[in-house]
């Protein structure tokens, strides 16, 4: 992203910029920046854009030849279009062989970096992932936007948002917006502004159900499955939630034995820090056994709804039931 400003600021660009990975939010900002800087906003002359999987890549070479029309330079945004992650043998031949008027702008979700076009532009020009920010870079953006609209939040209350937003920018953006207008004549935000108008993300919902199990309240966690559900979530998604946060508590169980710090067990687990300490209180409601025993029910249910033998919606409600009664089969052991 440095490499990006550096070269705004100086004007000396590249001749191909490949923005991926799986924070949206970042990549469409510097997406927006790139083309701010490189054309003006009504030049629609020396600018293309190609979306999708069936772009022609000959097509993309023949508008890099064509020189700009009384501008310095073209630019073509080319976005989804699979050209990293599958072969193009044309146009990664292609690319160190661009004009110096052509600037190719890529945006994807992902990249092979075994693959011809990643090995091309990356001596061409600049490749750049935009992956999961950490907290203390959201906690600074998030209190550089409280700043310019002069608001002020304490920590615990902040570090509540972001239990509900998880690290997800755009899911963030659209929170603090709702947060602002709802504090629009406050001048600190409060839990309970938090809690009135942020939105619990479907992780978290997973998260809530999970503490539920370990509380033996098998109708909360049913109560938050339906609701679940009834936002068009489909089961077979829940399912592997709810066993990817089983996972997550096993490990870091497991880590929290071996004596390791939070930052690591969050990177290996692949948490945020802030979930860290609240994943170790619900992970103390299990056994290291029922942990396991709820990964192997929640795989063999996940094959019996891929087999036919389950109905998806039946399955979740059996694993449900099965770990939120009062005392588990498991437990008793």
């Amino acid at each position: 992203m440095k490499s990006i400003d550096e070269d705004i600021k100086s004007g000396q660009f590249q001749n191909v910029y490949v923005l991926y990975g799986s924070e949206d939010y970042l990549k469409q900002q510097y997406k927006q920046k790139l083309k701010q800087a490189l054309i003006s906003p009504d030049d629609t002359m020396n600018f293309a854009v190609r979306e999708g999987a069936h772009i022609n890549p000959l097509e993309l070479i023949d508008l890099a030849e064509t020189m700009p029309f009384f501008a310095d330079r073209r630019l073509i945004l080319v976005e989804n279009s699979g050209f990293f992650e599958s072969s193009c043998e044309d146009l990664a031949a292609y690319l160190p062989q661009m004009p110096a008027t052509t600037v190719m702008l890529f945006v994807e979700p992902k990249v092979d970096k075994r693959g011809k076009m990643y090995k091309a532009a990356s001596k061409t020009g600049r490749v750049i992932e935009f992956g999961e920010q950490k907290e203390e870079l959201l906690t600074r953006w998030i209190l550089g936007r409280l700043k310019k609209e002069q608001k002020k939040i304490t920590q615990p209350v902040l570090q509540l948002f972001l239990s509900k937003t998880g690290t997800d920018m755009n899911v963030i953006d659209r929170e603090l917006e709702k947060l602002l207008c709802y504090t629009l004549e406050k001048e600190v935000i409060e839990q309970g502004d938090v809690q009135a108008v942020c939105t619990e993300q479907v992780s978290n919902q997973i998260f809530e159900m999970i503490g539920a199990l370990g509380r033996r309240d098998r109708r909360q966690a049913l109560s938050l499955y339906y609701d679940l559900l009834a936002l068009k979530e489909p089961p077979m998604r829940i399912l592997y939630l709810i066993s990817r946060q089983f996972r997550i508590l096993l490990d870091l169980k497991t880590m929290n034995r071996a004596g390791l710090d939070a930052k690591t067990m969050a990177s290996k687990a692949g948490i945020p820090p802030f979930a860290v300490k609240r994943s170790l209180g619900q992970a103390a409601a299990f056994t290291e056994a029922e942990l396991r025993m709820a990964l192997s029910d929640s795989a063999g249910l996940e094959t019996d709804c891929k087999t036919g033998k389950m109905a998806d919606r039946i399955a979740v409600e059996m694993l449900i039931i099965q770990y939120g009664s009062r005392q588990t089969e498991h437990s008793r052991r």
